[in-house]
């Protein structure tokens, strides 16, 4: 579970003047506790839609699309991940020989999808990755697709002797975002509201990393970043990737790592700013697990189980660009052909 757990972790911003439609496949194989397939559809980062394998049904997961969409949407789209099912288990198998390879947990992930500005201009993406690494992406202005590797060649060249990429660009640039426009319109109220994080300062015990934890948070855009003694401090700091509570709001952190006697002897604080609201919280805000502070392992325990729910949730995230900032769909918008043979 290891494995799939660290493939899931990753979420991208979606900032203020931008709305983003986006889907992603996840194909895993071997002795994994966890289903064959997996779809997530998320508008502006929030989940939206879910199918997998065990399942077997495409499931609505806000009110706004429930109310909006009826069960004809769901019965095609239910159909159309089944046959995605299998395809993605007979890509699997066709490189897991090409990578000569026989046993383990091997995934096969697709992520596309489609970013709309307020100026009007917009973006696609359409990336492939196998057992956590890039494989091929689309180059929709060529025409073409980059491949990351050598097994990757021959995906490559049998792709641009079909009309796929040509397909795949007039889904990004016109049903992407005719769809995206749409789902926006039916989730206004939920999708333009704004709530400002709950900001914690958490440590262990007096040795160890102190971490800035903020929660419930919408739209996602935060930036969460330390200071010491009032100059900006980014030294021996880790940024948490950003996750959705069950709520559909969001979560992030960061853990500033520092020598005890550093800590003592400086002003550390925590700024987190989002929208137009700023929370700073220094040392005096710390929850702890010494003195009289709320046990920190309650609270820990408490986000763990967010965190836990969100994985369960999310199970489909492609995050295997998380090295690279990977940037960015198809559900009723009968766009991309998922199931294109490697």
């Amino acid at each position: 579970m290891r494995t799939v757990v660290l493939l899931l972790m990753g979420v991208h911003l979606a900032y203020a003047g931008m709305h983003s439609l986006k889907y992603f496949f996840t194909g895993v194989s071997g002795d994994i506790d966890f289903p064959e397939y997996t779809a997530v559809g998320l508008v502006d980062e929030g989940q939206f839609y879910y199918f997998d394998s065990n399942i077997k049904q495409a499931v609505p997961k806000t009110e706004w699309i429930r109310q909006n969409e009826g069960e004809d949407y769901w019965v095609r789209e239910t159909q159309n991940m089944v046959g995605y099912h299998q395809s993605f288990k007979n890509n699997i198998q066709i490189l897991k020989e090409r990578f000569n390879q026989s046993a383990g947990v091997h995934t096969w992930q697709l992520m596309y999808g489609c970013e709309l500005n307020d100026d009007g201009t917009t973006q696609g993406y359409h990336q492939y990755g196998y057992d956590g690494a890039d494989f091929v992406s689309l180059d929709k202005n060529t025409l073409t697709w980059t491949a990351a590797n050598p097994q990757a060649v021959i995906t490559k060249h049998k792709w641009e002797a079909t009309t796929y990429a040509a397909k795949e660009k007039g889904y990004l640039e016109n049903t992407c975002i005719e769809w995206l426009k749409k789902y926006l319109d039916y989730g206004k109220d939920t999708l333009e509201r704004k709530v400002s994080p709950q900001v914690s300062l958490l440590q262990k015990d007096p040795s160890s990393p102190v971490t800035c934890h903020a929660t419930g948070f919408y739209p996602s855009g935060v930036k969460i970043s330390w200071q010491k003694n009032g100059q900006d401090h980014d030294e021996d700091v880790d940024l948490g990737e950003l996750l959705s509570n069950e709520d559909g709001t969001f979560q992030r952190t960061s853990t500033i790592n520092v020598e005890p006697d550093e800590w003592k002897n400086n002003r550390f604080s925590c700024v987190v700013e989002h929208q137009d609201k700023t929370i700073r919280k220094t040392e005096d805000d710390i929850i702890t697990n010494f003195g009289d502070s709320v046990p920190i392992g309650i609270i820990v325990g408490v986000v763990a189980a967010v965190i836990l729910l969100v994985v369960i949730g999310v199970v489909g995230y492609l995050v295997y660009q998380r090295k690279k900032g990977f940037k960015p769909v198809s559900a009723s918008d009968d766009g991309s052909n998922s199931s294109a043979r490697t």
